[in-house]
């Protein structure tokens, strides 16, 4: 190495280690903190709850205000999963979380279950949505991460029915941009024969694949994962599927980002057996009914503009068993200890034929 770069680079170079050793200690005393927190939980019988989603959505959005205010180096983003790392190795000094997912691994369930836990928690996946909620009730996970809605799509009906039928809570939702890749063990498009991938994957690609590989068969198979599994295994195929599932199979990107919809995104819930405190910046969720009758939906609704709650999001869906009768699935935003929307829910609640509260939780993001 040139000697002068070298005496240039020496400064900063020596500079940046005692930061290290900074950081270090710093991170020894945070640990140890969080170490004094289970003790405390112990004391007062909540060792069983190490895990407050409010908590730790303050903490990121502190994290993220004085990020701005200061106008740190690294974006907001990269902060926010610094520090969601941290959190999550300090938690699991209490207790290692296990949390459930839609699997196989390489899903972009699991990566939105990484996403929102960080890496220290026991990651489960599971066969079904319904496996996931099955593992949750059982105790066997402490929480799970189920698709909601995507953006394309639209919601993931299945995860709707079955947060109806089960007592599970939605404590947290994580927004995850969905960015599709071709992927092959092949060195070029030209030299595959079929293409394996999800039904929702070949939907949000549509065009492309009309547009680049219009001859080629395509074989739907249960999830990106698998589709990433399979052709990792057929030399002369391709798979649509996300950075996780490349990453584990050891799988080149013969073509990147080829979902039609740039924005495209999907919206997942932790569900759990317990609820979530106000953070201060909250969605609701609650699913309801409406007598059969003129004007009823109206009636239902009135108290939300009443009491100035926003409503965020409607779908209707089949109800169980009923013939032509519906259900209807609503986000409020703000959490419902906060007294607007207690209100307004009170309220609903005598007007509905039906009511279940899914859940108050913070708002990803």
């Amino acid at each position: 190495m040139n000697s002068t770069l070298h005496t240039e680079l020496s400064g900063p170079r020596t500079e940046i280690d005692g930061i290290d050793r900074q950081i270090l200690e710093l991170l020894d005393r945070r640990a140890r903190c969080a170490q004094e927190v289970g003790k405390i939980k112990l004391r007062y019988g909540e060792a069983g709850f190490p895990y407050r989603p409010e908590r730790e959505a303050q903490v990121l959005h502190r994290i993220a205000e004085l990020n701005l205010e200061f106008g740190g180096s690294l974006s907001t983003e990269a902060v926010r999963q610094i520090f969601r790392e941290v959190m999550s190795a300090c938690l699991a000094l209490e207790q290692q979380l296990k949390v459930a997912y839609l699997g196989p691994a390489g899903t972009f369930s699991e990566s939105a279950s990484r996403k929102h836990f960080g890496s220290a928690p026991a990651f489960l996946p599971q066969a079904s949505i319904d496996e996931v909620f099955r593992a949750v009730e059982s105790d066997h996970a402490h929480y799970g991460v189920v698709p909601v809605e995507n953006s394309s799509e639209g919601a993931v009906g299945s995860t709707l029915d079955l947060l109806l039928a089960h007592s599970l809570q939605v404590c947290g939702e994580v927004q995850l941009r969905i960015h599709h890749h071709l992927l092959s063990c092949a060195p070029e498009m030209g030299t595959v024969r079929r293409l394996y991938s999800h039904a929702q994957s070949l939907a949000q690609c549509h065009e492309w694949l009309n547009g680049n590989l219009v001859r080629l068969p395509r074989v739907p198979v249960a999830s990106n994962a698998e589709a990433a599994r399979m052709a990792a295994e057929d030399p002369e195929s391709c798979a649509i599927a996300g950075e996780a599932a490349a990453e584990l199979y050891g799988l080149s990107k013969l073509a990147m980002n080829i979902e039609d919809n740039p924005n495209n995104s999907t919206r997942f819930f932790v569900i759990a057996r317990h609820g979530a405190g106000s953070s201060g910046k909250d969605k609701t969720s609650f699913v309801c009914s409406a007598p059969n009758r003129p004007g009823a939906m109206f009636r239902l609704l009135e108290p939300l503009a009443r009491h100035n709650v926003d409503m965020s999001r409607l779908q209707s869906r089949p109800a169980p068993g009923g013939m032509w009768e519906y259900v209807f699935y609503v986000d409020l935003i703000g959490h419902r200890n906060d007294a607007p929307v207690a209100a307004a829910l009170a309220e609903l609640g005598e007007r509905a034929a039906f009511l279940k509260i899914l859940g108050s939780y913070p708002a990803a993001g």
